[in-house]
């Protein structure tokens, strides 16, 4: 009776955590002790994705343009017991640029993964109408600044034998969204960086993939849901029928730049709903 008493035991013990696994209770370390920069990270899809990294065991540190940002995501951050730091980066001042990737050095001595998340988007309209100083402010912060943070943490990851780069870009580089035409084509651009990087990148060992969100629930897309009528003619497209959650893009980055993924280089994965993409 007593020998029953203890298989029974130890199967409820097993039972019980197979059902938090499957249910995401319980989660392996997949990215234990890696160390991550991710852009525009104080909130939003950027502050969810720092959080799943950090969750799955990496070193992250985040960053935004205002240090009264970074000190609130790392104080939340770090008040869940997840290792996190930050520091202010914009990313289109070759400055700060530096500064991110010294911090990461001089905190954790190296950098596995970049996940580039920062974008900008000042104008609503006709692209004829698109002045040249908005086309430069997109591309600069949208696309160049991508490229030139690739650069920047390359040489890093070459020490450590290899690394993962994320883009994030956006449905709207298959789908244009009415009225952000320069946004757009810079969104469309990151997909050809991705697979340009990709290709550069390979024979380092180095993965670059590209996170392609939908009409996902945050500040910067809330003219897109703000306004209940809006918000349901664009559910009308979705094939889920619902606006999408940060965290569901945040998983996904988690498993581009892990283990599980290590055959995956150049690809985009679009995170909308169903709405219509590609092919």
């Amino acid at each position: 009776m007593q020998k029953a008493g203890l298989l029974r035991g130890v199967f409820t013990r097993v039972w019980k955590s197979v059902r938090m696994a499957s249910s995401g209770g319980a989660r392996r370390d997949r990215l234990a002790n890696k160390v991550a920069l991710v852009t525009a990270s104080t909130d939003g899809i950027g502050f969810a994705i720092a959080r799943r990294l950090a969750q799955d065991g990496a070193h992250v540190v985040v960053s935004s343009r205002k240090q009264q940002n970074v000190d609130k995501a790392v104080k939340a951050l770090q008040g869940e017991g997840l290792s996190v730091t930050g520091t202010v980066c914009h990313v289109g001042k070759a400055e700060d640029r530096e500064q991110l990737v010294a911090t990461a050095l001089k905190l954790h001595g190296g950098i596995d993964i970049l996940v580039s998340n920062a974008a900008v988007n000042p104008f609503f309209g006709n692209l004829m109408d698109v002045t040249e100083e908005v086309w430069d402010k997109i591309l600069d912060i949208n696309v160049k600044a991508t490229a030139l943070l690739a650069k920047a943490v390359v040489p890093e990851m070459e020490k450590r034998g290899g690394g993962s780069l994320v883009i994030v870009a956006s449905i709207a580089a298959y789908s244009p969204f009415p009225g952000l035409g320069p946004y757009n084509v810079s969104k469309t651009a990151l997909v050809g960086l991705t697979k340009n990087l990709a290709s550069e990148l390979a024979p380092k060992n180095i993965r670059v993939n590209c996170l392609a969100p939908g009409l996902i629930k945050t500040n910067f897309s809330s003219v897109f849901w703000k306004d209940k009528a809006r918000e349901d003619s664009i559910k009308e497209i979705m094939r889920i029928g619902r606006i999408g959650k940060p965290e569901e893009c945040a998983g996904i980055v988690s498993f581009l730049c892990s283990e599980d993924a290590t055959y995956i280089t150049g690809e985009t994965v679009v995170v909308g709903g169903g709405a219509p993409s590609r092919l």
